[in-house]
């Protein structure tokens, strides 16, 4: 039988206590490490507990990523305990416990806000006008932190003292309706930090859960305030969003809710128009191909699905720039790169590194038809050719493009053949070239020479 204890008082949360015979976690399925960390701060005299993801994978029976642990020690604290610990963070003051390629994320209980405090607590915690939490390094209670969590499903503690979880607000009946819930009044916390909206999409998409009424229903009319988030941020975001293997179906999920155009300012016309329901098609494959990836431990990258994800409105792009300007298309997408990313990146701020490869996928798409004497064995050595090649094949099944699909079974014969056909190959392309297309025509005239200074004719 469960062991309820109420401390309304306190937090208005009910606490749970399941002893460790009436739960599923077992010390065999945690990370020695992160083990070796709640050891020691206990020994230490401080409470630890195993929190928030870790605990509700496991008892989903899930295989976590990462173990996170919150504490009543400062991270200055933690940092005296673990000769391997780096302070990190200036929002939340975090500790990382290195143990070679794992991290253990240690934290500190949050608290609330008191008007009482002292001005240096006071600048330590920080809201803008909108009511969104800019720096938050006020230490409380572990009933305090529970109430700080964002979703009922993450305000599950798990005590190495005696092995039991605790629960402080329902979040073990939830995990077991599949079902995600806000802690608090959802207008608040959206306003606290608008990227909870992205995380409840997230994490619904992520384990199947619904969302509860409550919960659903502010995101779509406070979606803007997605805008007063740090560009860089939402870049990380993005990442969870789309590299962790459902990004097909967040992607749609992010529609349905009115989060993709403050993410992707630049869809809009597309989102609202059926007539490119083809381009949506080409996304979808990209996200689909990069979630087969994912799942399958295959190496993925920002770049390609930023590249899909845009590469409408670069197409669009750069027929108005033919257009408005009569460009040559090399010009047209030249420019029209440009503003598509830099665009973007006022909104989510994609690193250069990313930003470069998009590009160097974009420019591959014209080099695939280049094929003639060299400039096939030339593009096929590039470092980005076989994303490029993804890229053009999902190019070719979104659209129906005859063309496209017989450029892409080209490229496809060429990687299967040897040097021999591959010479025979692109020989045969230039050998169907007219003459008059060669840069020096015979019947072209040469401009006369001047003659030097001392020369005679």
């Amino acid at each position: 039988m469960l062991q309820q204890q109420h401390e309304p008082e306190q937090t208005g949360l009910g606490k749970t206590i399941i002893p460790r015979a009436e739960h599923t976690i077992s010390r065999q399925d945690i990370s020695d490490n992160a083990l070796k960390v709640l050891y020691r701060l206990h020994k230490a005299g401080y409470d630890a507990y195993l929190v928030g993801g870790g605990v509700r994978d496991l008892l989903l029976g899930k295989k976590p990523k990462d173990f996170d642990v919150t504490t009543n020690a400062t991270p200055d604290e933690v940092k005296k305990l673990f000769r391997n610990c780096r302070l990190v963070g200036r929002r939340f003051r975090l500790a990382h416990i290195l143990f070679g390629r794992e991290i253990i994320e240690v934290a500190t209980f949050r608290g609330h806000h008191d008007q009482g405090q002292s001005d240096e607590e006071q600048t330590n915690h920080q809201q803008s006008e909108q009511g969104m939490l800019l720096r938050d390094n006020v230490y409380g209670s572990l009933d305090e932190d529970a109430q700080r969590r964002d979703f009922t499903i993450n305000a599950l503690y798990y005590n190495i003292a005696d092995f039991s979880l605790v629960d402080f607000a329902g979040g073990l009946d939830d995990i077991q309706a599949r079902r995600l819930a806000l802690i608090g009044d959802p207008d608040t916390r959206y306003h606290e930090d608008p990227v909870r909206m992205l995380r409840a999409i997230r994490f619904a998409v992520k384990l199947g859960f619904s969302i509860n009424e409550s919960t659903r229903e502010p995101i779509p009319r406070l979606a803007s305030l997605l805008r007063e988030i740090p560009a860089a941020r939402l870049f990380e975001e993005c990442l969870k969003l789309f590299l962790a293997g459902e990004g097909k179906n967040t992607f749609s999920t992010l529609r349905e809710y009115g989060l993709l155009t403050p993410l992707f300012p630049q869809l809009k016309p597309l989102l609202a128009n059926t007539d490119h329901n083809q381009s949506l098609d080409f996304i979808s494959l990209a996200l689909a191909s990069t979630d087969h990836r994912v799942r399958n431990e295959q190496r993925v990258t920002p770049a390609f699905v930023f590249a899909a994800i845009l590469y409408p409105i670069l197409e669009i792009r750069i027929q108005e720039l033919l257009t408005e300007l009569s460009l040559p298309t090399s010009d047209a997408l030249a420019m029209a790169m440009n503003q598509v990313l830099d665009t973007q990146c006022k909104s989510v701020a994609i690193p250069r590194r990313f930003t470069s490869a998009v590009r160097e996928i974009w420019e591959l798409q014209e080099r695939l038809k280049r094929r003639q004497g060299k400039r096939a064995q030339h593009c096929f050595e590039h470092p980005r050719f076989r994303a490029a090649y993804d890229f053009l094949e999902l190019r070719a099944k979104a659209s129906g493009d005859p063309q496209l699909q017989a450029l892409t079974d080209w490229w496809t014969q060429f990687q299967k053949a040897n040097d021999k056909e591959r010479f025979n190959m692109s020989k045969v392309l230039g050998s169907g070239r007219p003459r008059g297309n060669n840069r020096r025509s015979s019947n072209r005239r040469s401009a006369p020479r001047k003659r030097r200074s001392g020369e005679t004719s």
